[in-house]
């Protein structure tokens, strides 16, 4: 299998989402895709196909980080793609690297976690 990013990273809360969320059993393998699939069609292919954003209002300069909604987990049969699980991660262009911040269920919380996102990036002046 070709590489898509030179390094995928899971920040230590994503893996602790993942946890949570065990009752989607195949959502290991749809992370997978979805790196595959979706961030390689957004962010190597230029192609955009509305189901990643980047998150407004963060004061981030670098990286951007993008909230993902387009998602499709199998677990959530008949949902598709809009399945409801969120993914929020970090593109650092320069490095082409990603890296998964947050991984939620719609049903469970209805936005991504800010402070968590800040504590990672934000960069004292």
């Amino acid at each position: 299998m070709k590489k898509i990013f030179n390094e995928i990273k899971r920040l230590p809360g994503f893996e602790k989402d993942l946890k949570r969320l065990k009752r989607f059993k195949t959502l290991e393998e749809d992370l997978e895709i979805f790196i595959k699939t979706q961030l390689n069609l957004y962010h190597k292919q230029g192609k955009d196909n509305k189901g990643v954003f980047p998150i407004p209002n963060l004061k981030i300069e670098n990286p951007t980080i993008y909230k993902a909604k387009k998602f499709a987990c199998r677990s959530l049969k008949g949902k598709g793609a809009i399945s409801g699980i969120r993914v929020i991660y970090a593109y650092h262009k320069e490095d082409d690297l990603i890296e998964l911040i947050e991984i939620y269920y719609k049903g469970d919380k209805e936005n991504e976690d800010r402070s968590r996102i800040l504590k990672y990036y934000k960069r004292e002046p």
